[in-house]
């Protein structure tokens, strides 16, 4: 493999950045290919018990739900003894299709701790010291929110939507006959997106430092992001208040922890100022 440029940043021209770039990428695909070759010699696993799991009553969402639905003595479909869904493949090549893509999102699920220090070690060298110290925390922290929206969107909005929508019917003659991709699509949707949108804070952090969001936009647009997030919710999860709530509850606390953050980037920066100013 080439040798990474030695030159410092400031020497480095465009085209020297491209070329440093494109080999953190190669060694992201890498990863991502070295743990979706493991992945696939556990397509079992991976289907039957992880991308399955969902559709499966004794799943544990459904279990939850149906003792607190019992509690509240409230009639729902998760106390049912099985989903009145078929899962189907379509088209000759769709369930190897499957199989390689399925290993691949895998790959990339899995391997986005190292595809952030990839990524991390391609932009540190820009960053000034104090920076660079007070980021190290970086890779973790993305990490520890994406795996917990993925476990989020796992555990709750994938079996919200798959029990919802495979069971809701326009008519007594139609039955839900679901393909292959679109199923193993909703899964992976709600995993992926959900990981995406737990990185609200570390998003918020960067815009904030580079000066594109500031705690008054945040608050500002606070009323306008609670509307939207009651809508989301609203049409990933069955129509009930409490599945809901639950769904939106965890992205409304994501955007309050991101205003803190934002006011805390800012404080910090206005110390720098004033210590910068006092040198002077």
């Amino acid at each position: 493999m080439a040798k990474a440029p030695t030159k410092s940043p400031d020497e480095m021209s465009f085209l020297d950045h491209l070329e440093e770039l494109r080999w953190h990428l190669i060694r992201s695909v890498i990863a991502v290919v070295i743990i979706a070759s493991i992945a696939l010699l556990m397509r079992e696993f991976i289907f039957d018990t992880v991308l399955f799991g969902p559709k499966n009553m004794d799943f544990p969402t459904y279990r939850f739900f149906c003792k607190v639905g019992t509690f509240l003595n409230i009639e729902s479909n998760f106390c049912a003894d099985e989903l009145p869904l078929i899962i189907q493949s379509r088209e000759m090549s769709g369930q190897f299709s499957a199989y390689v893509w399925t290993a691949i999102w895998a790959g990339f699920i899995l391997g986005f701790p190292y595809i952030l220090y990839e990524m991390w070690k391609f932009i540190s060298p820009g960053l000034h010291q104090n920076e660079r110290k007070h980021s190290r925390g970086f890779i973790f922290s993305a990490s520890l929110l994406f795996f917990s929206g993925a476990l989020f969107g796992y555990y709750l909005v994938a079996p919200l939507s798959i029990n919802f929508l495979g069971t809701f019917t326009v008519s007594d003659q139609v039955s839900n006959n679901i393909d292959l991709a679109s199923f193993i699509g909703t899964v992976r949707t709600s995993v992926i997106a959900c990981g995406l949108i737990f990185e609200l804070p570390i998003i918020v952090y960067f815009l904030t430092k580079v000066g594109l969001v500031t705690p008054e936009i945040l608050k500002k647009y606070r009323k306008i992001s609670l509307v939207v997030v009651l809508i989301l919710a609203a049409v990933v999860t069955p129509p009930d208040v409490v599945s809901q709530i639950l769904v939106a509850l965890p992205i409304l606390m994501l955007y309050q922890i991101s205003i803190y953050i934002s006011k805390r980037v800012l404080k910090n920066e206005a110390k720098k100022e004033a210590k910068r100013a006092k040198k002077s």
